[in-house]
């Protein structure tokens, strides 16, 4: 099945990029025009929001994860193509930060913009983010009509 594919490449993406971050990135951060490659230890969730709060999202992305498997695999044959890909891009970046969370105690973020102030992120974030904006517009669009 191809979402399963889309999560489990995900997952695998997500864990090769932050193991090449730890590996090259720790005293030899790179610096772009566009991007900067470096590396980061977030103890915290998007922003930073939080920091210290490992057994919250722990318990959190369990909780998350598990419904949104749920919603996923009940309604696998009725979503549309674009419903089951956010989802499927939204659970993969979930496991990624879970797995640093769970196994490390933090989230390696090493992508950095080199022309605006943003905070670092990874790989995962951009799945969660994709996907989150996938699941935006097809809400706005094709969402339950209401007189």
């Amino acid at each position: 099945m191809i979402y399963i594919l889309i999560i489990i490449a995900g997952i695998v993406l997500d864990r090769i990029t932050k193991i090449y971050a730890v590996k090259h990135f720790i005293n030899n951060p790179r610096s772009g025009s566009l991007i900067n490659l470096t590396y980061l230890e977030n103890r915290g969730a998007a922003f930073g929001i939080l920091q210290d709060k490992r057994i919250l999202f722990v318990i959190l992305t369990i909780a998350i994860v598990i419904y949104l498997l749920y919603y996923f695999i009940t309604n696998l044959k009725s979503n549309p193509l674009v419903l089951n890909i956010a989802f499927s891009l939204i659970i993969s970046g979930a496991l990624g930060n879970f797995y640093d969370r769970l196994f490390q105690g933090y989230v390696v973020d090493f992508i950095e913009f080199a022309f605006v102030d943003f905070p670092v992120f990874n790989i995962a974030d951009i799945f969660v983010t994709v996907g989150c904006g996938l699941l935006i517009i097809y809400i706005l669009f094709h969402g339950e009509k209401r007189s």
